[in-house]
């Protein structure tokens, strides 16, 4: 009996075939795969911190004090962080009626005297009317039984959700607990004509990915305490909480700027009214804060380690948004340091390549005679 070859056709048939049924499978699957993905990026964060402590003790013993710090963290930020937001909200909400008092006196007045724009008049006991006549527009109910159905979809999607967020922690202890036995099953696996430049670009990767990374919180601790205390000066009362925020938020180039420089004109609308002064201070305040950003913080505690322009960093993060919304914004700067990385040795190889040294043409290029 003789081995017959497949067809090449039929073999790149099949494996087209064969991705593509991956790729579905992958999309039907996303619910469960993205909490599996997001608990190995939080093992990967914690990974080194946990490494550090298990060469004292024991490494269960480790990630439990991880895990009670961060926990601990969080809670005593909550506790500190709901008083004050309720306390503003309070105050913001006392100041409404003069806030509207302006709207309609001044802005109102100044569109009607310049342009052909007519805006509608708004009134504090219109309010909720109007969120009446919204939930009455947007969600209507034909009777008490698909209202009923209407509310149990949302709560089997909390409980979901909820489920969701406690299994990523659960998770995140099994990656960390097996860290470097699994990174050890992943290397063995490797070929081992291959296993020797695989190692040392998922290594570089990591050193350009941590590079990163602490040098991002330390611009994101320093950057949020610029615009804290320059707030604070101001005598903006939401100062702290929004310069924490637009700190947070400065991970995404530019987001951070952005939605500190809107919240605290609210603030400062609400808190102070329509006074240039302030105004004028807390444009001052985000200008020095994107200054020192620029020009102090990124190239001191960044610099260069991400190997990408400025210019390459806008588009980085503009495809990111484009592809995957916010969490494209998120994801696009330390993406792209791992594909700097590849690319860097993707292009090495070629420079090692007999088409590149001018020894080897392609078919296309031979010259015929």
């Amino acid at each position: 009996m003789t081995n017959q070859s497949i067809d090449p056709f039929f073999r790149r048939l099949f494996i087209v075939v064969a991705i593509v049924v991956a790729m579905v499978l992958l999309y039907l699957m996303m619910p469960v795969i993205v909490p599996f993905v997001f608990a190995f990026v939080l093992a990967y964060l914690f990974n080194p911190l946990v490494k550090r402590l298990s060469k004292y003790i024991k490494r269960w013993i480790a990630i439990i004090i991880v895990y009670s710090t961060i926990t601990l963290s969080m809670v005593l930020l909550l506790w500190w962080l709901i008083p004050t937001l309720w306390h503003q909200l309070q105050a913001a909400w006392d100041y409404l009626p003069q806030l509207l008092t302006w709207y309609n006196e001044v802005v109102r007045e100044w569109f009607a005297s310049n342009s052909r724009i007519r805006l509608p008049e708004l009134e504090s006991k219109g309010f909720s009317e109007t969120l009446v006549e919204y939930m009455q527009t947007n969600y209507k109910f034909e009777d008490a039984g698909t209202m009923m159905s209407q509310i149990l979809v949302s709560s089997m999607n909390f409980i979901n959700n909820a489920g969701l967020i406690v299994l990523v922690p659960i998770l995140t202890f099994y990656f960390l607990f097996n860290w470097d036995q699994r990174l050890h099953a992943w290397k063995v696996a490797i070929p081992a004509p291959y296993c020797k430049k695989v190692v040392q670009i998922a290594q570089e990767c990591d050193l350009a990915l941590m590079a990163f990374i602490k040098g991002q919180l330390l611009v994101m601790v320093l950057l949020g305490a610029i615009y804290a205390i320059q707030l604070q000066l101001i005598g903006l009362e939401l100062g702290l909480i929004i310069g924490m925020v637009a700190g947070i938020a400065s991970f995404v180039p530019y987001l951070g700027f952005g939605i500190g420089f809107v919240a605290a004109i609210i603030a400062c609308l609400f808190q102070f009214g329509l006074d240039w002064t302030y105004l004028s201070l807390i444009v001052g305040a985000f200008l020095i804060g994107q200054a020192a950003e620029g020009y102090i913080l990124q190239p001191l505690l960044l610099g260069d380690k991400i190997g990408l322009s400025p210019l390459w960093v806008i588009f980085a993060v503009l495809a990111g948004a484009s592809l995957l919304g916010f969490v494209g914004m998120l994801i696009a700067l330390p993406v792209s340091a791992v594909l700097n990385v590849l690319f860097r040795h993707l292009y090495a190889y070629y420079q090692t390549t007999d088409f590149y040294k001018g020894r080897k043409q392609l078919a296309l290029f031979d010259k015929k005679y």
